[in-house]
């Protein structure tokens, strides 16, 4: 008895074409994570980058046996193979990552305070009217929050944490934020990778300017001519550094065996002389004596009425 043949879904094997084609057609590719975010958001995102950018979103599943399958022919998809972890998508352009980075970036919807979500920020309720009636004094009782009644209505009288960083939002918090129309969380698409030219990276590297390439080029140059000096190995970073000692020794043996160099000519002048060396130095003092002869005039030609009085 033959094994029946498994049937691939039609949807599947357009989504495996359109992946295969993005990844061919597009030199540079975003992962996005899309946590919390709602379909108008999505939407409207797919309609802002038409024309400059292509969003494809899929399973982890389906993308991981995709790349998988095509990691043989193209073994740079492994390190995006990696990065399929979550509730992500892919951004393929062909354009600026920065500018497409901070277009996705800009825009975050609020959102309320769901039971059991994690909460990305503290959330404090301030004190103030709740515009609730009194009948519902005992959901704040319940939750230990001091109030009174103001003009009919509860009012809360000091500031309540009610959701902490980091940690599960419970049921009390969400009912509360929700019969107060609170809407604390502020969701969006975040850039978690880059991938280009065959390597993926983390998308704090689109927030590097010149000055910090320059800084940690310097900084991994310092440590190459350190590492190249310690074993002995010149190398292009250490040779200015050898060149500098070399000259050093140098100088010190011709003024330590009296042979004539001329590139020692000068240092030998200065220890034979150190006061020929000294910059303003007589400058100071001639500044110091025209001072006093300024005074000494003065003083000269103030007129004396002495004689006149008596």
């Amino acid at each position: 008895m033959a094994t029946p043949q498994k049937t691939i879904h039609p949807r599947k094997i357009k989504y495996e074409k359109t992946l295969l084609n993005c990844l061919n057609t597009f030199k540079k590719m975003l992962v996005i994570e899309v946590d919390n975010v709602g379909s108008k958001q999505m939407s409207d995102t797919r309609h802002k980058l038409r024309g400059s950018a292509q969003v494809l979103m899929g399973k982890n599943t389906v993308i991981r046996k995709i790349l998988r399958r095509e990691q043989r022919a193209n073994p740079a998809l492994t390190s995006l193979l990696e990065k399929i972890r979550g509730n992500i998508g892919f951004i393929f352009t062909n354009g600026d990552l920065i500018k497409l980075r901070d277009s996705l970036t800009e825009n975050r919807d609020p959102a309320p305070a769901k039971t059991g979500q994690i909460a990305p920020v503290d959330v404090w309720v301030e004190p103030g009217p709740t515009g609730l009636d009194p009948g519902q004094t005992s959901f704040f009782q319940a939750l230990n929050i001091a109030t009174k009644i103001n003009k009919g209505a509860i009012e809360i009288v000091s500031r309540v944490k009610m959701c902490t960083e980091g940690e599960k939002v419970s049921a009390s918090a969400a009912g509360l934020l929700s019969k107060l129309n609170v809407k604390p969380f502020f969701f969006g698409i975040k850039v978690k990778y880059v991938f280009e030219g065959g390597s993926c990276y983390d998308a704090k590297v689109l927030d590097l300017g010149d000055d910090d390439i320059m800084r940690m080029f310097s900084q991994g140059l310092v440590q190459a001519s350190c590492l190249s000096l310690g074993l002995g190995y010149p190398s292009m970073a250490s040779v200015p550094h050898l060149m500098s000692n070399a000259l050093r020794k140098l100088v010190a043996f011709s003024i330590e065996t009296s042979y004539k160099l001329d590139i020692a000519d000068p240092f030998e002048a200065f220890l034979a002389n150190p006061d020929a060396f000294k910059v303003a130095a007589g400058g100071g003092d001639g500044g110091e004596a025209k001072t006093e002869e300024k005074k000494e005039e003065e003083e000269d030609d103030v007129p004396d009425f002495s004689d006149e009085d008596e």
